[in-house]
C-alpha cells in the first residue's frame, strides 16, 4: 500500500507533463529539441525521476504553468500575472490598452501629484 502512495505521487509529474504535450499539439521530441534537451530527457521522467530545479522551471515556462503545478503541490496551472496576459493579447489589443492607459493617467495626472505630494 505504501509503494502504491508512493509510485502514485512521483509519476504526477509524468501525468501532467504528458497532458502538457499532448495539449500543446507538439511531439515529446519536438519539445526535446525546441528546449535543447537530449532525445528521451523528457521520457526518462516515465520512471519517475524528478526533474532538477533548473530544468523545472524551463519546463513551467515553456508550458505557461506553475512549477508547484508541474510536481503536484497545486492543482491551478498557472497564476494570473499581467505579464502572461499581456503576452498573450493581440498587437490590437495591446495597442487599445496602451490608449486606455494614457487617457487614465492624462485624466488622473492632477490626483496623483497631488498624491505624492501629501
Amino acid at each position: 500500500m505504501e509503494e502504491e502512495k508512493i509510485s502514485i505521487k512521483t509519476n504526477i509529474f509524468w501525468e501532467r507533463l504528458t497532458e502538457l504535450i499532448k495539449m500543446s499539439g507538439k511531439s515529446m521530441n519536438c519539445i526535446e529539441r525546441e528546449l535543447n534537451y537530449s532525445r528521451n530527457a523528457l521520457h526518462n521522467y516515465k520512471q519517475g525521476t524528478e526533474p532538477s530545479g533548473s530544468r523545472l522551471l524551463e519546463l513551467a515556462d515553456y508550458f505557461n504553468v506553475l512549477p508547484e503545478y508541474l510536481i503536484g503541490k497545486s492543482e491551478k496551472r498557472n497564476s494570473i500575472v499581467s505579464k502572461i496576459i499581456f503576452e498573450d493579447l493581440s498587437n490590437k489589443e495591446k495597442y487599445r490598452l496602451f490608449k486606455t492607459s494614457q487617457k487614465w493617467m492624462e485624466q488622473n495626472w492632477i490626483e496623483v501629484t497631488q498624491l505624492k505630494k501629501s
